[in-house]
């Protein structure tokens, strides 16, 4: 099976060392990266259809499946997946990278137009869709009436926690992370991955087999900036607020006032920007 890490030799380089060993070689560990194919279909003997190709980071890979088509809006709860299960690829020797996952009855099969083929690299979760139509997804759950509010003072810690939880992330330095919180500020769900739309899918697959869907009156926090596809994917998921370390973009914040979701950016420290959705954040007056 696939890991999360792995290990290479290195030549490192400190112009200012104190021992006067300017470059040294020794071990060093790095993100693993390796490419999954999703194929979804009918049950029967044929076999299933190459949907999706990933690059994304091994582990929980049948999360990031599941996540990945509720979040395209391919199926709308874990009812509508029969089996979802690693199978065995090309590769010598196997990696296991192929994810087959096989739709419950009366689940419409995904077109599969080559016009339309979802290729994704670890940074863009919607690089292989080939027009404006077939970005956009509209989510079942109404997230705008949500009543959830968060204290900032609250908000402002989560950050840390997230950080604390990353474990791959100490030893490389090189994963994103999304982590699933109760207003309470409890840490539900976090999973790693290279790519920051993977990590959130991977968690959205785990709420989905956890039959969690809607996920009404929970936040969740990324490691990176919140891009339009990872504010999409909340609002599919029913997520009332997305909270990001960094920026977010236009239109990002144009889905957010749509969806009726809370979007925060620049969570650092103890400050953040609101950019939709202010109500659901309290912020106490000093007196």
């Amino acid at each position: 099976m696939g890991r999360a890490t792995d290990r290479r030799r290195v030549l490192r380089i400190d112009l200012d060392a104190a021992d006067g060993r300017a470059a040294v070689r020794r071990p060093d560990t790095l993100s693993v990266e390796e490419p999954l194919e999703i194929r979804v279909g009918p049950a029967g003997p044929d076999r299933r259809k190459p949907l999706a190709v990933t690059m994304r980071t091994p582990g929980d890979d049948l999360d990031l499946a599941i996540g990945f088509l509720l979040t395209e809006g391919l199926i709308r709860s874990t009812d509508d997946v029969l089996t979802a299960q690693l199978c065995s690829g090309a590769e010598t020797p196997n990696t296991y990278n192929v994810v087959d996952v096989v739709l419950a009855p009366g689940v419409p099969e995904p077109t599969t137009d080559p016009s339309r083929n979802f290729y994704t690299t670890s940074s863009c979760g919607v690089c292989g869709k080939a027009s404006i139509d077939a970005v956009r997804t509209r989510s079942l759950f109404p997230v705008v009436q949500d009543p959830l509010a968060v204290p900032a003072t609250l908000l402002a810690e989560l950050p840390d926690r997230l950080r604390a939880a990353q474990r791959a992330f100490d030893r490389t330095g090189g994963l994103h992370a999304a982590g699933l919180f109760t207003p309470a500020g409890e840490l539900v769900a976090l999973r790693e991955d290279v790519g920051r739309h993977n990590a959130v899918d991977k968690v959205i697959g785990w709420a989905v087999r956890e039959r969690h869907l809607p996920l009404t009156g929970h936040l969740l926090l990324v490691s990176g900036r919140a891009s339009f596809e990872l504010t999409q994917k909340a609002w599919m998921a029913g997520l009332p607020l997305l909270a990001a370390v960094s920026a977010p973009s236009t239109l990002a914040v144009e889905l957010a006032e749509e969806a009726g979701m809370t979007l925060v950016g620049f969570l650092r420290g103890r400050t953040m920007n609101v950019y939709a959705g202010p109500q659901r954040i309290t912020v106490e007056q000093p007196t």
